[in-house]
């Protein structure tokens, strides 16, 4: 048997007669249990272009529904290649209407910023009921 500090900050400090090992194996077992039950953000990209065609959209559309109904986060974003960036508009209404299209599947969290050559957005998914 060990007397084992329990909580050092109150007053006075709290001390139990236990046995050490088996202190420390349940502390252990605690924190395994807790890590357990916490959740992994996993974010997924969807990549496109200032010009992507429909069919392109809509395929890249049906994978970011999928990512959201998995719980994970949608990083979209548009790359701008070269004098692409003068398309920025264009950038802007894609990610915009991504937006509209997912509504029911997610929300919005970061509207359309331009980062460099990319103009990214976030979507998180809707909590499940």
């Amino acid at each position: 048997m060990d007397l084992v500090e329990i909580s050092p900050n109150a007053d006075p400090p709290v001390c139990k007669i236990i046995d050490y090992k088996k202190f420390v194996y349940e502390q252990k077992k605690r924190e395994k249990i807790l890590k357990a039950k916490s959740s992994q953000v996993v974010v997924k990209e969807i990549r496109f272009g200032p010009q992507t065609d429909e069919h392109d959209y809509e395929f890249k559309r049906k994978n970011a529904e999928k990512f959201l109904k998995e719980g994970a986060k949608l990083k979209a974003f548009v790359f701008f290649k070269g004098r692409s960036i003068i398309y920025k508009d264009q950038g802007q209404i894609l990610l915009l209407r991504l937006a509209t299209d997912l509504e029911e599947f997610g929300k919005v969290e970061a509207m359309p910023v331009l980062e460099g050559k990319r103009m990214i957005m976030f979507i998180a998914p809707k909590k499940k009921k």
